[in-house]
């Protein structure tokens, strides 16, 4: 199961709202690369999921993950931070056994 928190969940549809999508998908999906070897890469779909998507309503944020992700992705949580440094979406991954400093990769 993947969560989203509150404020990521209004940060979503404040951006789906920017780009004029009364029907979306948040998708979720782990990419080769980075410095620690995966990397997570999310974006708002206006496609319909698949049959071989794991499908999630989180905070009225409808989430989709292809089966080659969500091994990777069961559990986590996407959280948004603001700090007086940086802002953006957070992958909370209980799955992960490393990543590298600045957090944008993981390795499994």
């Amino acid at each position: 199961m993947i969560t989203i928190t509150e404020i990521a969940s209004t940060k979503v549809k404040e951006l789906a709202a920017g780009d004029n999508m009364t029907s979306f998908t948040l998708r979720l999906r782990v990419l080769g690369g980075g410095c620690a070897g995966f990397q997570y890469d999310m974006y708002l779909d206006d496609k319909e999921p698949t049959e071989l998507d794991e499908t999630f309503e989180s905070q009225g944020v409808r989430v989709a993950v292809d089966p080659l992700s969500f091994q990777y992705l069961d559990g986590t949580t996407v959280d948004y931070v603001e700090s007086e440094f940086a802002m953006g979406f957070k992958f909370l991954n209980p799955n992960t056994k490393g990543s590298c400093g600045c957090g944008s990769s993981f390795s499994a």
